[in-house]
C-alpha cells in the first residue's frame, strides 16, 4: 500500500473526541460487563489451569494507581504543579471516551518533571475512574525504592504485553518512545521533538485498535541543564553493557553545579514553567496487517513526530525568557 495512501492524517477527527464530563460514566459503564464476565467464569474445572497467584515484579503496576496514594500526594503534587511548576496543560477535551496511547516528549534527566506533572495533572483531571499508566525505564523500575513507589503509582514497564494488558482493562497508557536519548538530550535541543526513530509504539497501537494522542511540551528541561550528551564518554564507560544507555551526560544541577549524571537522585529539579498540550487524536487503520507495512508505519511515525513539533513550537513561543519562563 503506497504510503501517500495510508497516511494517518486522513482519519483524524473523524471520530468525535470525547468530554471530560462524559468519559468518566461511560467508562466505569463499559466495565461492568467484563468484570461480570471475570466473575461468571471462576475456571474452577479440572481442564483449566488454577487461577494466576497476584501479578508480582515489572507487571504490578497494572494494579495502580492506588487511589489512596494518590490522594495522599496530591497536596504536595497540587502545589508542586500549580506553583514550583507553574504548570499549564490545554486539550482535555481533544481525548477520547475510547482508551489511548498517549504519546510524547519528556526532559530533565531521570526525574522527568514534564512526565510527572502529566500523570498527576491526569489523575487530577480525570480521578480513579480512567486511570492513567506510565512507563518507565527497566533501570528505574527495578531501583529497589524507587521501582516500588513507580509501581504503586501505577508506572509499568513499556513491554508490549504490559502496555496490552492495560489496553485489555480499558486503561490508558502514556509513552516516551525517545528514552533516555530524549530525557537526556542537550539543552540546546531543549525545544526539539525526540522519539528515537523507535516505531514500536506504532505498531502497538495497531495491533491493540486504540487510537494514539500526541503530547506535546517544554520547559522540562530547565529544570536539568543538559550540558553534553557524553557519547564518547559513555562508549569509553561502556555504559550500553552496563547500564543500557549511549549517553554519559554532563549537566549543570542543584546541589552539585557541574558534574557526569548517573543516578537518579542526583539532583533537585529546579522550579520551571512547564506548558503541555494534548494534541488531536490520531485514528489509524482498522487493518491490523499494516503493522507489517513499514510504508505506512514509517508515515504514521513522521506524521506524530510533526504534531509534536508543531505544538513544542506553539508552547516555546509562549516563553518570556530563554529559561524558567
Amino acid at each position: 500500500m503506497a504510503a501517500t495512501k495510508t497516511r494517518a492524517t486522513r482519519s483524524v477527527g473523524s471520530r468525535p473526541a470525547g468530554k471530560a464530563t462524559k468519559t468518566t460514566s461511560k467508562r466505569a459503564a463499559a466495565k461492568k460487563p467484563a468484570a461480570s464476565k471475570r466473575k461468571a467464569n471462576p475456571r474452577k474445572t479440572k481442564a483449566k489451569p488454577a487461577p494466576r497467584p497476584p501479578v508480582t515484579g515489572p507487571r504490578e503496576g497494572l494494579d495502580g494507581p492506588d487511589p489512596d496514594a494518590m490522594t495522599r500526594q496530591m497536596g504536595i503534587w497540587n502545589r508542586l504543579m500549580d506553583h514550583y511548576f507553574r504548570l499549564e496543560v490545554d486539550g482535555w477535551d481533544r481525548i477520547p471516551d475510547e482508551p489511548v496511547l498517549l504519546i510524547g516528549v519528556h526532559s530533565g534527566g531521570p526525574l522527568t518533571m514534564d512526565a510527572w506533572t502529566l500523570v498527576f495533572s491526569w489523575w487530577r483531571h480525570f480521578g480513579a475512574e480512567r486511570p492513567l499508566h506510565g512507563t518507565a525505564h527497566d533501570v528505574l523500575m527495578k531501583s529497589p525504592k524507587l521501582g516500588d513507589y513507580f509501581r504503586r503509582m501505577g508506572v509499568i514497564s513499556p513491554r508490549r504485553e504490559n502496555i496490552q494488558a492495560a489496553f485489555e482493562k480499558g486503561d490508558d497508557v502514556v509513552l516516551w518512545p525517545g528514552g533516555e536519548v530524549d530525557a537526556y538530550r542537550s539543552w540546546s535541543k531543549r525545544d526539539t521533538a525526540v522519539l528515537g526513530g523507535r516505531k514500536g509504539f506504532i505498531r502497538l497501537a495497531i495491533q491493540s485498535g486504540v487510537p494514539i494522542v500526541p503530547v506535546a511540551t517544554v520547559g522540562g528541561h530547565d529544570t536539568l541543564f543538559v550540558l553534553s550528551e557524553g557519547r564518547p564518554l559513555a562508549r569509553a564507560l561502556k555504559l550500553k553493557e552496563r547500564m543500557r544507555s549511549d549517553l554519559a551526560p554532563v549537566t549543570l544541577s542543584w546541589p552539585f553545579g557541574v558534574a557526569l549524571h548517573l543516578t537518579p537522585f542526583q539532583h533537585i529539579p529546579l522550579p520551571a514553567k512547564i506548558r503541555t498540550e494534548l494534541l488531536e487524536p490520531v485514528y489509524l487503520s482498522s487493518d491490523k496487517s499494516l503493522a507489517d507495512d513499514e510504508a505506512y508505519v514509517d508515515s504514521v511515525y513522521e506524521d506524530i513526530e510533526a504534531r509534536i513539533q508543531a505544538g513544542m513550537d506553539r508552547l516555546a513561543s509562549k516563553r518570556k525568557f530563554p529559561v524558567f519562563f
